[in-house]
């Protein structure tokens, strides 16, 4: 089977969508790949969602990844935005959906942790989505 395309989004592309490309990278390799980018983006990952990916998963977000802007993502099967309530730019894909997630900047650990959950659960519920036929994904040409 050929490998979804998902691109996750958000503003600044150092957290959120960051931990949903080595999350998704990391463990669904086998029926994603993964892309990660930003509308503006950061001299780095936001540091403590590298600290805690390193503590939890023993990913280490510095080495395969960096702060990107969308213009320079591949096309894609799925956007996932991740709730950051700016107007993202269009990028064509067969499914697009926003995740309403709260960003973790400057907030305890606790609310990193919850993050990664929430993320790491809506990438298993899409992927399950996409292999139970509710999302259909067009073969690319």
């Amino acid at each position: 089977m050929e490998k979804i395309k998902v691109a996750f989004v958000c503003t600044h592309n150092s957290c959120r969508s960051q931990i949903a490309e080595a999350l998704a990278s990391n463990f669904h390799s086998d029926f994603f790949e993964a892309y990660s980018g930003g509308t503006e983006t950061k001299d780095k990952i936001n540091q403590d969602a590298v600290r805690i990916m390193k503590e939890r998963f023993s990913i280490d977000m510095e080495t395969s990844q960096s702060s990107k802007l969308v213009d320079y993502l591949p096309v894609v099967d799925v956007v996932i935005t991740m709730g950051c309530n700016v107007n993202c730019p269009f990028l064509p894909c067969s499914f697009r959906e926003d995740w309403g997630l709260e960003d973790p900047t400057g907030l305890p650990d606790k609310a990193f942790h919850h993050t990664i959950d929430l993320i790491e659960s809506k990438i298993k519920g899409l992927r399950f989505r996409i292999e139970s036929g509710e999302i259909t994904i067009p073969k690319r040409s």
